[in-house]
């Protein structure tokens, strides 16, 4: 299959140009405040819209800040530190989502003592917001044909721009569709279950941390690091964390007595 060359910019008015990917990102803020606001109503959360608004906004500050000092000291560490002003560079792209969560855990602690909410119900509430941007954030990176994957054979093989002749997984889609899609219908239908709180952010950091390190199998490792520690990718290093964190804390939520998790 050839890729379709799909024109990164929507369309541009003057210098102005309004891209895909931008809009992806848009359309994944705005998907997630409406369905924080959805799961605080039926769950009965004591959060107002204004306060989700609020929350919302200083996520995505954490989600740039961590994103970006992620992507500088997890994969690029050694261009940075001789370009230390292009840390600043957001838009030349750069960004890593184990580095945005960071900074979007950060956030939630802050939040929550100063608003004082359980940490772990504002976590519940945020995490079913993730996978929307992460689902629409991913069709932007296939639309603007960048973080592909590694050679295939199979039939749905895409022959990407700038990345030679040869067809290549189309990544980018498993990902929506592994931590955008399904990624949501758990964390959803947990709270539609009405877990106890810390159940649905384990279940976010263990499900996302698999879903990546599978799918790592298939993407192209960076080109910068390549393969590492027994050929396994950055991605996949850093997964790991993700999924025995998310582990454990289910174990930790679960066995907890009502009085416990009061």
């Amino acid at each position: 299959m050839v890729f379709p060359h799909i024109d990164p910019v929507i369309f541009s008015i003057g210098p102005l140009a309004v891209r895909w990917y931008g809009l992806m990102y848009l359309l994944g803020f705005v998907g997630g405040y409406f369905v924080m606001c959805h799961v605080a109503r039926f769950r009965n959360l004591p959060i107002s819209k204004e306060e989700i608004s609020d929350l919302l906004f200083y996520a995505v500050l954490g989600v740039v800040a961590g994103g970006r000092l992620g992507y500088v000291l997890f994969y690029n560490t050694g261009y940075y530190l001789s370009h230390p002003l292009q840390i600043f560079y957001v838009w030349e792209g750069g960004m890593s989502f184990h580095g945005g969560l960071l900074g979007v855990l950060t956030v939630l602690l802050i939040y929550s003592r100063k608003h004082k909410f359980s940490l772990l119900m504002v976590a519940d509430l945020a995490v079913v917001a993730v996978p929307i941007g992460l689902g629409f954030g991913r069709i932007g990176n296939f639309i603007n044909g960048e973080l592909w994957g590694r050679v295939t054979t199979l039939p749905w093989g895409i022959v990407f721009p700038g990345a030679g002749a040869a067809p290549r997984h189309p990544s980018q889609l498993y990902e929506a569709v592994l931590e955008g899609l399904v990624l949501f219908i758990i964390c959803y239908s947990l709270h539609r279950r009405r877990v106890r709180y810390g159940v649905v952010v384990y279940s976010f950091l263990l499900f996302y941390g698999l879903f990546r390190f599978l799918v790592e199998f298939v993407r192209q490792p960076d080109a910068q690091l390549g393969f590492l520690w027994g050929g396994a990718t950055m991605g996949q290093l850093l997964s790991l964390p993700m999924i025995l964190a998310g582990g454990a804390g289910l174990y930790w939520v679960l066995k907890r007595t009502p009085h416990e998790q009061h």
